[in-house]
């Protein structure tokens, strides 16, 4: 059974596209919603009435957008960007409001200047980490290199750490060992602003979950999933998880409050692409089976949507799905009124969005 997809606002990125992670998303705050896109330069920040584009604001970035990633504050009050040998802030006037040192993701003796390693291969291809705000802005959570600046130098932190700053000024409030060898990161927030998810990609070797607990006093961090569990998204009211495992196979759904899964769903259950049965001949049942992306999330509290688009764009447009959190399984395909491309990328609200191929637009839908 297949489910429509209603267009509900395409909208049109802000800048020109330029190359690698400069496609525009979709960010909420309290009471707003933000246009966002990093070109070259700039974290350009639109600010939405509806659908519709209002005034702009825009970041200064210290470094190209291959060299580190970003966080946008829930008020875009202030822009954090991660890079290769430091945090910046940086506020809507350009300035910087602080500023921590860390080593250096590629290992060199460091840099002050990124003009100084723009164009060096070890340090846009090392392994990175990320940050994120806490849903109320009065935290940044850091996955870094230890130890920091803060910090001294024969600390014990190990190779990688996790930190919890004052997104005012940047003081270290928290710090906890990852016990990871990044290839890069992703943080998931949860709308309590005292705990916060950490996806550590390891390349072959796995892919850590760490759910963090910030008290106002001390951070305490578990794994869910050991080595195996990408997280994707928290639902909206923080009760449960959506990862997927490291080898794409099995979706699950999780408790916020312990990690327990409380159902899954085997990429099993999916039906190959219809091209790719056509073609299939002689081939093995594996060659051809449908395994999830990387990417996901809860439209709503009870609806999640995934897509098997990796699995799917050897033989067609990929195919996004609706799940029901409650007893994972297949509920329909979605199908949609005009050609989409990428995994689906769910607001919470009832509503999800389509980057279109050329990076160039977003599509918003609903149900």
């Amino acid at each position: 059974m297949s489910r429509p997809a209603r267009l509900v606002a395409s909208l049109d990125a802000p800048s020109p596209v330029t190359g690698f992670d400069t496609a525009p998303c979709l960010m909420s705050g309290p009471g707003a919603r933000f246009l966002v896109q990093r070109d070259d330069t700039e974290l350009i920040v639109c600010e939405l009435a509806g659908w519709a584009p209002g005034s702009t604001i825009r970041f200064p970035a210290p470094w190209p957008p291959e060299l580190g990633s970003w966080a946008l504050s829930p008020g875009a009050d202030l822009a954090v960007f991660a890079g290769r040998h430091a945090l910046r802030a940086v506020d809507r006037s350009g300035r910087t409001r602080w500023e921590l040192r860390h080593p250096c993701w590629a290992g060199c003796a460091g840099h002050t200047d990124a003009s100084k390693y723009v164009g060096d291969r070890d340090h846009r291809y090392s392994g990175s980490g990320s940050v994120a705000f806490a849903t109320d802005g009065k935290l940044v959570w850091a996955h870094i290199p230890g130890p920091s600046a803060d910090e001294d130098a024969d600390g014990d932190d190990g190779p990688e750490v996790w930190l919890v700053l004052d997104a005012a000024d940047g003081t270290v409030l928290a710090r906890a060992a990852t016990g990871t060898v990044a290839a890069g990161s992703v943080h998931v927030p949860h709308p309590d602003p005292g705990r916060m998810g950490l996806s550590v990609g390891e390349g072959q070797d796995g892919s850590p979950l760490l759910w963090g607990r910030w008290d106002g006093s001390r951070l305490t961090v578990d794994t869910f999933g050991g080595e195996d569990r990408v997280l994707l998204a928290v639902s909206p009211t923080g009760d449960r998880l959506l990862t997927v495992t490291h080898d794409q196979d099995t979706l699950a759904v999780h408790r916020a409050a312990d990690g327990s899964v409380t159902a899954a769903l085997d990429a099993e259950a999916v039906p190959p692409h219809p091209a790719a049965e056509e073609d299939a001949g002689d081939a093995e049942a594996d060659e051809i089976r449908a395994y999830f992306d990387y990417e996901g999330g809860f439209v709503d509290e009870e609806t999640v949507v995934v897509g098997t688009t990796e699995s799917d764009e050897e033989y067609g447009a990929g195919r996004h799905w609706l799940v029901a959190p409650a007893s994972p399984r297949p509920l329909d395909r979605i199908t949609y009124p005009r050609e989409v491309s990428g995994p689906p990328r769910a607001l919470g609200d009832g509503t999800w969005y389509t980057v279109s191929a050329a990076d160039s637009a977003l599509h918003v839908w609903a149900l």
